[in-house]
């Protein structure tokens, strides 16, 4: 028997046993000895009966006797009881409810650990169910750090680990993929001794070094893959690539702020800086840039694009919506005519909009001019992506929300002409998951906000509240301003069949949208959601931009970037459902006028323990931090974005440390830049593993 061992064959128990383990995605003894524990009961400390408290769960040693079944009025119920005597001869009924198995299997008069929850009622302690073993064994479920795993309707914790402690030795079978160096420099455990150290530990410093084993393991293939990546798209762009070095020319950047009618952040003035030495490389950019709805990132794109085009390069943003495509198309234009005015150049700038509402003439018009070389900036959504489309000499593409965009439609754009790339997001990111999620990128941070923005006014407000929110809603309302309303997306689990999700999605928010017409009879109410077809979407987004709309009742679809400046108010039901980092992108929608604005997290009557995690949103404004304590709370597969970045669900590591992320990122890159892969056949084989499983994402 081995690792690759079916699990019908390896373990012997009933055939439903084995149907869960596979619902459980568990098939072989590897998958298995994989499925780690998440969390532990301390039982290290042994107490007598006089030392225990009611209501704690421990383990004692002593004898049991007098084992009997009790009848009870309910036929249902089958009730065993015993008596337990600890070794100093102190006692407690113990009492099994519907477990008729133990009088055969609890053994009697001899010395056994108990571990069980104390109850004291009725003037005696009574020990409720326990775990029974024998003193003279090994002991699994009664003493020292006993694994609690995941469970399923069928399989329980204590079963597994019956399972897993008869197949550990076949961990010797799990080899060393880590190079001998990288074990040695950073003082970590064999990998077998790992596995048998995270199932059954035998001290908690070897349960943390367990921990720190497999977690470096887990970081340093995802890491490992990027860098590989990133080294990837170096040389296969430095080979194509028609691009060259460009200088950074500090006089033009001077000249672009002269321009600006406000300073740049700090944070913008690094990012411009890291994305123009970036042109003076010999292979072509990707970097991430992350930032804070508000922090200027459009800005920042403005000017790359700018430096593009003034070395003699074709240039391109695609956003996921027309709405957002159209607003990019207003304020770059803005920003390039201003500097056109005061610096024009030989030829003046030619800036086209290509989106599919674009009637066919017009559309072939603007693929033409582009094919032509006559197209400097062409701003569009998916219709930058089509075959018709050729770019003569594309040098610099933005990709706005490049979440929303599949890792095919990137590289579409990408191929003509291996240009430099920067997708840019407007969701707070923490670093150490950027390290990760998007490791093959170069990353810069917008962490600070224009001065003179005002900060949105938020407030948690429970049912008995929310009279008051309509009456301050109706008020501002009637002073010209408008407000949306998010409506919470229905969880696919709580759909009655497969697929149902939207339709319950598209009556919650359509029910909303009905009981706002009686609240607010004297107001125009629009509706948003998942259904809509996108030029609908486009149609009621423009309605509102342009106030024919007052409040716009929506699902989480409504776009991220959209400005709507006459927008001061965002209140969103059952704010308990979302996670931090959406809440904060769904509060950046307001607040882009000169008007104080307003966020109100409307909860569910059944919401009470969801006030702490919501105060988040009250305390702080910013949301690189919000997103690190939805990355606590939540872990990195919930968090938005992530899971459209391929990052697998991690089993051990966390990407809370950031000293660990940052530990393997370097280890990776020296792997990659010194040593290559070639020498370590397993490792590369688990790599290329991992790529498909991350292709498939």
């Amino acid at each position: 028997m081995d690792l690759k061992t079916s699990l019908d064959i390896a373990l012997s128990t009933k055939p439903e046993y084995i149907l869960a383990l596979k619902d459980m995605g568990i098939f072989t003894v590897e998958d298995l000895l994989l499925y780690f524990p998440r969390t532990y009961e301390d039982l290290s400390d042994s107490k007598t009966l006089l030392q225990v408290k009611t209501g704690e769960k421990v383990s004692m040693q002593g004898r049991l006797f007098g084992m009997r079944s009790i009848p009870t009025k309910n036929r249902k119920l089958n009730l065993i009881k015993a008596m337990f005597y600890d070794l100093h001869g102190n006692s407690a009924e113990v009492v099994w409810f519907n477990q008729p198995f133990v009088k055969r299997t609890v053994p009697m008069k001899t010395d056994v650990i108990v571990s069980g929850k104390m109850q004291f009622a009725y003037g005696k302690y009574t020990i409720q169910s326990p775990v029974v073993e024998l003193a003279s064994k090994q002991q699994i479920h009664t003493v020292g750090m006993v694994p609690v795993y995941p469970q399923h309707e069928v399989i329980t914790s204590k079963w597994l680990r019956d399972k897993v402690n008869s197949l550990l030795y076949l961990t010797k079978g799990f080899e060393e993929i880590l190079p001998e160096d990288i074990l040695d420099e950073e003082k970590l455990m064999d990998k077998s001794e790992a596995i048998r150290e995270i199932h059954f530990p035998t001290s908690q410093k070897k349960l943390g070094m367990a921990r720190d084993r497999l977690a470096y393991e887990e970081l340093f293939l995802l890491q490992l893959t990027a860098v590989q990546r990133k080294q990837e798209w170096r040389q296969s762009r430095d080979k194509d690539s028609f691009i060259k070095e460009v200088k950074m020319d500090v006089g033009f950047v001077k000249n672009f702020f002269s321009t600006l009618p406000f300073t740049p952040t700090g944070a913008q003035k690094v990012a411009i800086f890291e994305i123009l030495s970036d042109f003076e490389k010999p292979y072509p950019m990707i970097r991430l840039l992350e930032g804070d709805v508000g922090s200027g990132k459009t800005v920042v794109a403005a000017i790359a694009l700018l430096n593009a085009v003034l070395h003699g390069y074709q240039a391109a943003i695609m956003a996921p919506t027309e709405v957002l495509a159209r607003q990019h198309m207003s304020s770059i234009c803005k920003f390039i005519e201003v500097y056109e005015a005061k610096f024009p150049g030989k030829n003046p700038i030619n800036i086209q909009l290509l989106v599919g509402s674009l009637k066919t003439k017009e559309k072939k018009q603007v693929q033409d001019a582009i094919g032509n070389g006559q197209v400097d900036i062409v701003i569009g959504t998916h219709a930058l992506i089509q075959e018709s489309v050729k770019f003569p000499r594309l040098g610099f593409v933005v990709v706005d929300e490049q979440h929303r965009f599949g890792v095919r439609q990137r590289e579409r754009l990408m191929r003509q002409g291996s240009p430099h790339v920067l997708n840019m997001t407007a969701t707070p990111i923490p670093r150490t998951l950027a390290m990760v999620a998007y490791g093959d990128h170069d990353l810069s941070v917008l962490n600070e906000m224009p001065p003179g923005r005002q900060p949105i006014i938020t407030k948690v407000a429970p049912p008995e509240h929310r009279e008051q929110v309509n009456l301050f809603i109706a008020d501002r309302i009637g002073k010209g301003q408008q407000v949306y309303v998010i409506c919470p997306l229905i969880e696919p689990s709580s759909a009655a069949r497969p697929g149902d999700a939207e339709k319950l999605e598209v009556k919650s928010v359509k029910a909303e949208y009905e009981r706002l017409h009686t609240v607010f009879p004297q107001f125009k109410i629009g509706l948003m959601h998942g259904k809509l077809k996108s030029e609908e979407k486009e149609a009621v987004m423009t309605q509102f931009k342009s106030k024919e709309i007052d409040v716009l009742v929506s699902t989480s679809v409504i776009e991220v970037g959209v400005d709507v400046p006459n927008a001061t108010i965002m209140l969103i039901e059952g704010a308990e459902r979302f996670g931090l980092s959406q809440l904060h992108q769904f509060r950046g929608r307001v607040g882009r006028g000169e008007v104080q604005s307003y966020c109100f997290l409307c909860t569910s009557p059944d919401a009470e323990g969801s006030y702490t995690r919501l105060k988040a949103m009250v305390d702080y404004t910013d949301g690189f931090k919000l997103a690190e304590i939805d990355l606590k709370l939540r872990g990195p597969g919930e968090v938005y974005g992530v899971r459209q970045s391929g990052i697998p669900d991690l089993k051990i590591a966390t990407l809370t440390n950031g000293v660990l992320v940052v530990r393997v990122r370097k280890a990776a890159e020296h792997m990659i830049e010194k040593k290559g892969l070639d020498k370590f056949p397993k490792l590369r084989n688990m790599m290329v593993k991992l790529k498909q499983k991350l292709d498939k994402a």
